[in-house]
């Protein structure tokens, strides 16, 4: 079947291998870019509209590893054959790469229209696919950019389409967006801010804050997390919540990493020896092997004791490559190192994530804690969570705490650990040990009493 399709399709194109994809018979990289500048010198005297797309296809990667390579070979031929049949003859298709395919529109005028054009090609991929005697679903993303000017060329219009479907994924999954000169300005704010990152990365200049953990009976801290923070000395102070996806997206995350398990390790060391370190690990780092071994070089250089150490991964970062997340966490425990599930119940993962891992602690995402007090599913997910770490012999800390009457509904449903602003804002290494010398006179002042 394979072979059959790719020659056959080849040769009714009138194409040669160099131009076709050999696994679905759809023209290749190369063929697409000829369509696109054939198009543009078509239109040189008259450049009328057109678009061009491309499908990214969400989540391929997880159902490759599940089924095997064949399967996802299987899945790749007729999502081209679907997406072939959805062409009028006026339009065409490319499989452009792994998971990827784009389209070309000649006789699509406006944006509006790329975009309803998208959408049809999303609903047509998210019907189940056939994997030998099971099934399987999958979703797509969709960037769009239009021709207007004889003055763009393919690659600026690849480009913008490229942009379009960063914006799209990033909205979240089977989504369309056609590229805007917004699109433009924030892109290149990112690349701003991904420059900058670089250089700081380079010079050191992102610092580990500490937010405090806590015993929620006595209120006793018994930990800090650690929380990535930079101030760029151009661009002022920007948000983990811009800088680490940018990190995460651009390969600078690993880098990022060390520099802040290696600060926060250092400062760690002045801390009393009961304390322990929470440090997050993001989804790309749960699929190199390499990163047990960067931890534990840290560690060592700094003479951290393992032990102290809790590191914290994402039910979305286990989902990439559950297999290498699975040998990561175990090479960590098996030098003592801690392993916590963090932001559980928003997630990807099942229930059977929480026996397969063996994790040591369970963190209740903030979203439950937040609407404890008036929301009462929100108040049975808690008691249900608590419920189940107890029987899987799990420690439990809920995040996101800001008010006495939360922190107390939480001891009354047995939860023992706390974190969150009630206790403690995110703190610089020095404020962090002057907090706790603080506690340690409030505790020595108790005890006199």
């Amino acid at each position: 079947m394979q072979t059959s399709f790719g020659t056959g399709q080849a040769y009714r194109d009138g194409t040669d291998l160099a131009f076709t994809d050999p696994l679905t018979g759809l023209g290749n990289h190369r063929r697409f870019f000829d369509k696109v500048e054939r198009l543009i010198a078509d239109r040189a005297d008259d450049p009328a509209p057109f678009a061009v797309g491309i499908v990214d296809l969400d989540g391929f990667k997880p159902i490759n590893d599940l089924f095997g390579h064949k399967a996802g070979d299987d899945i790749l031929i007729q999502v081209a054959m679907r997406l072939r049949a959805s062409m009028d003859s006026h339009s065409s298709v490319c499989r452009i790469g792994a998971d990827e395919f784009a389209f070309l529109y000649p006789m699509v005028f406006s944006e509006e229209a790329a975009a309803e054009r998208a959408r049809m090609l999303i609903e047509i991929l998210s019907a189940p696919y056939d994997v030998g005697e099971r099934t399987a679903r999958l979703s797509a993303s969709v960037g769009c950019s239009l021709f207007y000017s004889g003055d763009e060329t393919t690659e600026i219009l690849v480009n913008k389409a490229e942009t379009a479907l960063y914006h799209a994924k990033r909205s979240g999954r089977g989504k369309v967006m056609v590229y805007t000169r917004e699109m433009e300005e924030a892109a290149k704010h990112v690349t701003r801010i991904e420059q900058a990152l670089r250089r700081a990365v380079s010079a050191g200049e992102v610092e580990p804050h500490f937010q405090p953990i806590v015993d929620l009976a006595t209120r006793r801290v018994i930990g800090f997390e650690t929380l990535a923070r930079w101030t760029d000395r151009d661009l002022g102070p920007i948000s983990p919540a811009v800088f680490i996806p940018i990190a995460e997206e651009r390969g600078i995350i690993g880098p990022l990493s060390q520099l802040i398990l290696r600060k926060a390790t250092e400062a760690a060391r002045a801390w009393p020896k009961d304390l322990f370190l929470s440090f997050n690990l993001s989804p790309s780092q749960l699929v190199d092997q390499n990163t047990g071994l960067h931890i534990l070089s840290i560690l060592d250089r700094n003479g951290f004791d393992p032990r102290r150490l809790e590191v914290e991964i994402t039910e979305t970062g286990l989902m990439n490559d559950p297999a290498s997340a699975e040998k990561i966490v175990e090479d960590l425990k098996r030098v003592g190192i801690r392993v916590s599930l963090d932001d559980f119940g928003t997630g990807q993962s099942s229930l059977g994530r929480l026996r397969e891992f063996h994790f040591d602690k369970l963190k209740i995402d903030r979203a439950f804690v937040s609407s404890i007090l008036e929301d009462k599913p929100s108040e049975h997910i808690i008691r249900a969570i608590l419920a189940m770490c107890e029987g899987l012999g799990m420690d439990v800390v809920a995040e996101g705490i800001e008010e006495e009457a939360q922190a107390d509904r939480l001891i009354q449903f047995g939860c023992g650990g706390g974190q969150g602003y009630l206790f403690g804002k995110p703190a610089d290494a020095e404020a962090t040990l002057g907090y706790l010398r603080d506690s340690f006179r409030g505790a020595q002042r108790i005890k006199a009493v």
